[in-house]
């Protein structure tokens, strides 16, 4: 995998920040508040209580030092770091009320992007010796696209486009109101500027074959069996990318990668990713 660059953290800590805040409420931890001391210090560690890859520790990271700029939180293993039950993935020293009340934000999001990751990465295991990449797409959490975005990358995937102007991606309402393939491309063409890539999604070959007489940049094949994709890929051939949509699990993902596309995109990696369960343990 290549070398993961960590999201820089002007786009992270407003995320974090925002999620402590919701926690926090009106009138903070009552709770730890009332328990621990103010002065208090303690040492915790994150484990991991199940095998999966890591993503999301600045998250964690930031959950604690938001509350408290002298917490130290120092990483053990990287984001992209595949890991075994009890492995430690980061030692946290500091002030006790911030770190408990900074615990649940920082699992949330750390379990969060950690199962999107071990998801990706089980795809991306699943296709190895393939051309195909594992791509996620635009179903994404509501405020967290940047962060599940980079748990696929963190997992050995890739990123489909980000929003709905960084691309075109015509689909099937599109072709159904404008007509056709022909019309949808044409509309397009006249409205887009050079530098946009242009991807069209179809449903069938004939669609596939109008297309090619056309042009684009990638087309989608949604919903295709092996077979059929196979077949899409050889009418392509090489002219454009090829992806490859709907129904991909672990269990289908290998014969569907066997079909020669380029790139598998997936919706549930972002939407439906089990966490990985991390525990914020005690030691001293």
């Amino acid at each position: 995998m290549a070398a993961l660059d960590p999201l820089p953290e002007l786009m992270v800590e407003p995320i974090v920040r925002a999620a402590l805040l919701e926690d926090l409420g009106r009138a903070g931890d009552i709770t730890t508040d009332a328990v621990v001391p103010a002065g208090h210090v303690s040492r915790l560690v994150l484990a991991a209580r199940q095998d999966g890859v890591v993503a999301g520790l600045d998250c964690a990271r930031l959950a604690f030092r938001l509350l408290n700029p002298d917490v130290r939180f120092t990483p053990i293993v990287a984001d992209g770091s595949r890991v075994t039950p009890g492995t430690v993935l980061a030692e946290v020293e500091g002030s006790s009320r911030a770190l408990l009340t900074g615990e649940r934000t920082g699992l949330n999001l750390a379990c969060r992007l950690s199962g999107i990751a071990t998801a990706t990465a089980s795809l991306a295991d699943a296709v190895a010796g393939h051309k195909a990449q594992i791509v996620c797409t635009r179903k994404t959490t509501p405020g967290l696209r940047a962060l599940e975005k980079y748990a696929v990358r963190a997992g050995g995937g890739a990123n489909h486009r980000f929003g709905l102007d960084d691309a075109v991606l015509v689909k099937d309402n599109h072709v159904a109101i404008a007509g056709s393939v022909a019309e949808a491309v044409r509309r397009v063409r006249a409205r887009a500027g050079h530098m946009v890539k242009v991807e069209v999604e179809v449903d069938t070959l004939a669609q596939l074959e109008e297309l090619l007489t056309l042009g684009a940049d990638a087309v989608l094949l949604d919903n295709m069996t092996p077979a059929t994709l196979a077949e899409a890929v050889r009418m392509v051939n090489g002219r454009m990318l090829t992806e490859a949509s709907g129904r991909v699990n672990r269990e289908t993902a290998p014969a569907i990668a066997a079909s020669g596309v380029d790139l598998i995109s997936v919706g549930w990696l972002t939407h439906s990713a089990p966490i990985l369960d991390i525990g914020l343990d005690w030691v001293g």
